[in-house]
């Protein structure tokens, strides 16, 4: 919740995202939970400094199956792409120019094959009211 403050205020974050169609499907702490989870991904998709797109399942296999990771950029010109990956048993940093650069292709080959913002909320919207 603290990190969500972030997105708004006088000096909101900047936020690129794409999930995965699974992770909006697949039940956590029950369809109560899940539909207050996407309720709030659509508030927070409205506003003007999120972008969100969803990766359907249709389009099979892609740049990032081997798991997520988050790219943070700066806003200085000369400084580096940070990019977080999370495994099972550690978290990774990745501070290297030419990785984090490679990271950035992967997403957004991911980004160009997943729904456009608007398909991407009609079907989250879609989910929601079939949450049982």
């Amino acid at each position: 919740m603290k990190r969500q403050e972030r997105l708004e205020g006088s000096e909101p974050l900047q936020l690129y995202a794409v999930i995965w169609e699974a992770a909006l499907r697949q039940q956590v702490g029950g369809p109560d939970v899940m539909r207050a989870q996407l309720h709030r991904i659509l508030e927070l998709a409205q506003l003007p400094n999120v972008r969100l797109q969803v990766l359907p399942f249709h389009t099979g296999g892609h740049a990032c199956m081997a798991g997520a990771f988050s790219i943070v950029s700066f806003v200085e010109p000369e400084a580096v792409d940070v990019v977080h990956v999370d495994t099972i048993a550690a978290t990774a940093w990745v501070e290297d120019g030419v990785e984090s650069a490679m990271y950035s292709a992967f997403f957004d080959r991911t980004a160009r094959l997943s729904l456009a913002p608007r398909d991407s909320l009609r079907l989250i919207e879609s989910i929601s009211e079939d949450t049982q």
